[in-house]
C-alpha cells in the first residue's frame, strides 16, 4: 500500500480567510497530498481568540465544504489546556504512523520555529513547507534562518505560489464597522453577519441560534450552501427592490429539511397534509421544499408566510410566486459554490440586469438537461417556465 501524504495546515483561523484558501488550494493543485488537514487552534498559548472556538470551527467547515482534500480536524480545539504544535504532530504520528506529515507555516513562524516547545523533537516529525510572501518579514532574514533550520537536519520547502496578501487584523476592523470583508469567502461571510461576530452589526435577531440549529441539522455541504444562498439571495434582492433581510431569511432556512430522513419527510407530509404529490413523495429532492416550509415555520420560528412560500418553492418552481420567491430560487441556482454547469455563467450575468429573465434561462436549462436524459421534470416546472415566459415577454 502506498504511504500517505498528509498536510497540516494549522491556525486560530479568527476568521478563516480567501488568503488561508489560497494557500491551502495551491498546495493541493500543485502536490500530490492525499488529504490537507485545516486545524484551528484551541487555546494557543501564544495569542487570543475573538471568535469562539466553535464559531471558528463553524467557519473552518463552511470554507472547506468545496474541496473534499480540504479535511477540517478538531484535534487541537478539543483539548484542554494550552495547545502546542509539538503535541499536534506527536498525536498525528501515532494515528498516521506509515504517512509522511506536511506542515504549513508562513515565513514568520519558521523565524519563530526554534523557538516552539519541544523545538528539537517537532524536526523529524514532518517537513516544512513555507510560504514566503508574509508582510513584515525581512528577505535575508528569513534565508539566513532556513539555512540554520536546514543544516540542523530540518526538511523545508519554499513554496512559490502567487497569492494575495490578507490580513485578519484588517478583516476584523472592517466588520467591526459595519462593513463586509470582500476577503472572506461567501458562506463564511455570511456566517459572520448572521451571527454578528467581529462586532458587525446583527441584521436578523435569530439568524444565530438558526446558523448554530443548521450547522447541527445539516452536512458540511448543505451547511456552506446554505449559508452561500443567503448571502446570494441578499444581493440580488439589494439590486432588485426586494427585501434583503427577507432573501436572506428564506436563503438561510430554504434547505433547514434536506438532510432529513425521506421517511420522516413522508412523515410530515402525512401527519400535517402538506401533499399527496406522488411525486414528491418519492424524493427527498422534491420533498424537502414541503418539509422544509414547516420544519422552519414550527422549528426555527419563521411565521412570514411570504418567507415560507420561498422555502416551499425554491426547487420547483410556481407559477405567480412572488418576487421574494423568484429571488431565493435563482440564489439557489447561482451561488457561488455551486459545481459548473452549460448556463450557470449566463445565469449569474443576466441576474445583475433580470430576476425573471435569469430565472427562466436557469429552469429552462434544468429543464433541458433532465429531459435530455430521460428523467422526471415535474409539471409545476413546466409551467413555471410557461408563466416567466409570459413576464419576460412584456
Amino acid at each position: 500500500m502506498a504511504k500517505q501524504r498528509i498536510g497540516v495546515f494549522g491556525g486560530t483561523f479568527d476568521p478563516v480567510h480567501t488568503g488561508h484558501l489560497q494557500m491551502a488550494l495551491s498546495v493541493l493543485a500543485s502536490d500530490k497530498l492525499d488529504r490537507l488537514l485545516v486545524m484551528p487552534s484551541g487555546s494557543p498559548p501564544y495569542k487570543s481568540c475573538l471568535a469562539s472556538a466553535e464559531d471558528r470551527w463553524k467557519m473552518v467547515v463552511a470554507a472547506c465544504a468545496g474541496e473534499e482534500r480540504l479535511v477540517p480536524s478538531r484535534l487541537e480545539l478539543d483539548r484542554e489546556g494550552d495547545v502546542y504544535t509539538a503535541d499536534t504532530l506527536l498525536r498525528l504520528k501515532e494515528e498516521y504512523p506509515r504517512a509522511d506529515l506536511v506542515y504549513l507555516i508562513g515565513a514568520d513562524a519558521l523565524l519563530k520555529l526554534r523557538s516552539w516547545r519541544r523545538f528539537e523533537e517537532i524536526l523529524p516529525l514532518c517537513a516544512f513547507w513555507v510560504f514566503p510572501r508574509v508582510s513584515g518579514v525581512d528577505p535575508l532574514a528569513f534565508q539566513e534562518e532556513k539555512k540554520r533550520l536546514s543544516d540542523m537536519g530540518a526538511k523545508i520547502r519554499v513554496l512559490r505560489a502567487d497569492l494575495m496578501p490578507v490580513s485578519s487584523t484588517e478583516i476584523r476592523a472592517a466588520l467591526a464597522s459595519g462593513r463586509s470583508a470582500p476577503s472572506l469567502p461567501p458562506a463564511v461571510g455570511e456566517l459572520i453577519e448572521a451571527k454578528g461576530l467581529y462586532g458587525f452589526p446583527v441584521r436578523i435577531p435569530e439568524a444565530a441560534s438558526w446558523v448554530d440549529q443548521l450547522f447541527g441539522s445539516l452536512n458540511a455541504h448543505r451547511f456552506a450552501h446554505s449559508l452561500s444562498v443567503a448571502e446570494t439571495a441578499r444581493r440580488l434582492a439589494l439590486i432588485h427592490g426586494i427585501d434583503p433581510l427577507a432573501a436572506e431569511a428564506a436563503g438561510l432556512l430554504h434547505d433547514c429539511a434536506k438532510n432529513l430522513p425521506i421517511e420522516e419527510m413522508r412523515r410530515l407530509a402525512e401527519e400535517h397534509a402538506l401533499t399527496d404529490d406522488p411525486h414528491f413523495l418519492e424524493t427527498g429532492a422534491l420533498l424537502h421544499s414541503l418539509a422544509g416550509a414547516w420544519v422552519a415555520e414550527h422549528e426555527y420560528g419563521m411565521k412570514d408566510p411570504d418567507i415560507l412560500d420561498a422555502i416551499r418553492y425554491h426547487n420547483t418552481g410556481c407559477p405567480g410566486m412572488s418576487r421574494l420567491a423568484r429571488c431565493v430560487c435563482l440564489a439557489d441556482y447561482i451561488e457561488p459554490l455551486r459545481d459548473p454547469y452549460p448556463t450557470l455563467e449566463k445565469s449569474r450575468s443576466l441576474s445583475e440586469i433580470s430576476l425573471e429573465k435569469a430565472l427562466l434561462y436557469s429552469l429552462q436549462g434544468t429543464a433541458d438537461y433532465v429531459l435530455s436524459r430521460g428523467k422526471f421534470l415535474h409539471p409545476r416546472t413546466k409551467d413555471t417556465i410557461a408563466w416567466l415566459k409570459t413576464l419576460t415577454e412584456e
